[in-house]
């Protein structure tokens, strides 16, 4: 589905008002979507862009997106001893660094710190856990998401059902190093360490870097209603 064969089907949509979620849970969001615009793949093609994703979000709603994840030669202390040395029980008892990091230190005393070039998780005694290059950080966000059709929707329970008024849709395009070093800053990108103890090793399920989805508009120069 190209972008104009999508806004002539979205304003029908709009005119529909309150429809039935097609399935529970919380992807019935995107599914119904999917259904109303009689598509198989989640995305639509862009003339530049190529196929871009199309995301549904409940306005309000407090759900989290994963932008990417990356770890390449991200680690500067060895991440088993990092575990042994910072980490908590996870809810299966094995140690494991579990943190959504911030500015400000944590339980375990760590914390971001951000300059022009990188951004590092540190403990407070000025050791360096693991630290991103920014314009990495940056070229594996360009590269996973250049660019978005983010669709809005109002939502309602009816006897234990949600229902959805798909009311906005927005073209979100043209990201920089800049916005991100800024949105990391600002925490609306966060970053979540993700890793246990394995006995032997340290098993990493991958960095992420995320968002609320109300706040993806923050992460694009290029902000256009559809």
């Amino acid at each position: 589905m190209d972008l104009e064969h999508f806004k002539q089907k979205f304003a029908n949509i709009r005119q529909m008002g309150f429809v039935q979620s097609a399935r529970r849970g919380p992807t019935g969001i995107g599914k119904t979507l999917e259904d109303l615009l009689g598509i198989e793949e989640n995305n639509i093609s862009l003339p530049d862009l190529g196929t871009v994703e199309l995301k549904a979000h409940r306005l309000g709603s407090p759900s989290m997106i994963t932008l990417f994840t990356f770890n390449r030669k991200a680690w500067k202390m060895d991440p088993l001893e990092a575990i042994r040395s910072y980490g908590t029980p996870d809810s299966n008892g094995r140690l494991g660094l579990y943190f959504t990091m911030s500015r400000i230190p944590n339980s375990s005393e760590l914390f971001l710190h951000i300059d022009s070039s990188v951004v590092a998780v540190r403990h407070v005694s000025g050791r360096v856990i693991a630290e991103w290059d920014l314009a990495a950080l940056a070229a594996q966000f360009m590269k996973k998401v250049p660019a978005l059709v983010l669709v809005s929707a109002q939502v309602e329970e009816r006897a234990g059902r949600e229902w959805f008024n798909y009311r906005r849709a927005q073209l979100l395009s043209d990201t920089s190093l800049d916005i991100l070093r800024d949105q990391i800053g600002q925490g609306n990108v966060l970053i979540d360490l993700r890793l246990h103890d394995a006995e032997t090793h340290a098993r990493n399920h991958g960095t992420g870097f995320r968002t609320h989805e109300g706040r993806l508009p923050l992460l694009y120069r290029n902000v256009v209603e559809i």
